[in-house]
């Protein structure tokens, strides 16, 4: 199992200086990886990020440019994680479709994964034509990891069929999970696949509970299949609690805390 961390953007800003020391420090500390948040416009409402980008407000080759872009500088370290997006305000003020953003979001699947597979690509759908063009760079291993966010059924269905992972995060750790995790397994073997190639991403937090209470829903997460755990600590949610502090220092240290405490879980 993995343990990565989510950008507290919310806190401490998008700023270069916060974000190098938040990045560096997470590194020292041994987390495996950073979760990036996305919103192009918000409602006002309180924040709240699924660390996935909402592929259907985006031009699809504008996004396969980017993202294998970020896998080259990365060193092939860069997963893409892709939604439908809820909040219509974002797709109108983008000019873009709310209602069939689903459907469109598979036909640019199949896009950004021909893309990043050949220098040159003839495409014709729905809504994508290509005629013998490609993006340069390409990705160092011809293709980037997608991984899904979402619970809706038919997510769990267009992951078991072209995901490399899904990164639930309605779900406390119990047999909620755990039923939605054999259902997305059912669909990938219904689909010709083996269902351990699927990686799962969940939520924790540090706001609330003892370090005991966090290694024994590590071990719990670990026990019904999770791969990779993101600590998130800037947002209230269902099983998940914002720290108190909000400056770089109380994220960091709040950082610190849990992975001292169920390091040796991973």
């Amino acid at each position: 199992m993995r343990l990565g961390v989510a950008l507290p953007i919310v806190d401490i800003g998008g700023g270069p200086a916060a974000l190098k020391e938040f990045v560096q420090a997470a590194e020292a500390i041994g987390y495996h990886g950073i979760a990036a948040p996305d919103h192009v416009l918000g409602t006002n409402i309180g924040d709240f990020s699924t660390q996935v980008l909402i592929l259907a407000q985006r031009q699809t080759v504008l996004v396969a440019k980017q993202a294998a872009c970020l896998d080259v500088l990365s060193g092939g370290r860069f997963r893409l994680g892709i939604g439908v997006g809820w909040n219509e305000i974002e797709f109108t003020g983008l000019n873009e479709n709310f209602h069939n953003r689903g459907r469109r979001s598979e036909e640019q699947v199949e896009v950004m994964r021909a893309l990043w597979a050949q220098p040159h690509v003839n495409f014709k759908g729905r809504w994508h034509t290509i005629e013998d063009a490609g993006i340069n760079p390409l990705p160092s291993g011809r293709k980037i990891p997608l991984w899904y966010g979402g619970h809706a059924d038919v997510t769990l269905r267009r992951c078991a069929k072209w995901g490399d992972g899904w990164m639930p995060l309605a779900y406390p750790p119990g047999e909620e999970a755990r039923t939605a995790i054999a259902t997305l397994h059912r669909y990938a073997e219904e689909a010709g696949r083996e269902p351990a190639a699927i990686g799962i991403d969940t939520r924790v937090s540090a706001g609330a509970g003892s370090e005991a209470e966090w290694r024994e829903q590590v071990r719990l997460w670990k026990s019904i299949g999770i791969t990779h755990l993101t600590l998130a600590n800037y947002y209230e949610s269902g099983h998940l609690h914002r720290i108190a502090g909000r400056s770089l220092a109380d994220h960091i240290a709040a950082m610190r805390r849990y992975w001292n405490a169920v390091a040796d879980l991973l």
